[in-house]
């Protein structure tokens, strides 16, 4: 995981973008007060820069962004995941879509079924378990897992290490 340099206030607009994109990135305050901000990809100290600081902030920085849990999104058929993006197909989205509103929290599969397939349910049983070891496969390398919960359903969480860059 790279981590942005950027120097404020001259890179301002380039600072921006990186937020937007979820990048981490560590402010050089070369003049004025330092940009404020409470997301915790962002690091700031001010010029003269000293290595040795440098180095520690780039490397905390780097380890906030492997196993940050909280920028996980769904939008469109794409799950962001710190700084993973997977396309997921409508079916994997809906239930994908499903789980993360009740992350860390057992979902039915009754429930699944009649979100993933709001029109009609499949026939065959199956289909949902097709389906989520789909959907499992292509979130393993965020750090997102699917657990299942015997007689009960299925349960999201982020991995012990939290989303990996």
């Amino acid at each position: 995981m790279d981590v942005a340099l950027v120097h404020w206030p001259a890179e301002a607009e380039r600072l921006e973008r990186l937020r937007a994109r979820h990048e981490p990135r560590l402010v050089v305050v070369e003049e004025g007060p330092p940009p404020a901000t409470e997301d915790w990809l962002e690091d700031w100290l001010r010029t003269p820069v000293d290595d040795d600081e440098i180095r520690v902030r780039l490397e905390t920085l780097r380890a906030r962004a492997r196993r940050r849990p909280g920028e996980v999104a769904l939008e469109d058929g794409v799950l962001r995941a710190g700084s993973q993006v997977v396309v997921l197909a409508p079916i994997q989205a809906r239930l994908a879509a499903v789980l993360l509103e009740c992350q860390d929290a057992v979902v039915s599969r009754d429930v699944l079924l009649r979100r993933g397939w709001p029109h009609e349910k499949p026939k065959d049983r199956n289909v949902l378990d097709v389906h989520l070891a789909r959907l499992r496969r292509l979130i393993a390398p965020t750090g997102l897992q699917i657990h299942t919960v015997h007689r009960r359903g299925y349960l999201l969480r982020i991995g012990e290490a939290g989303i990996t860059a």
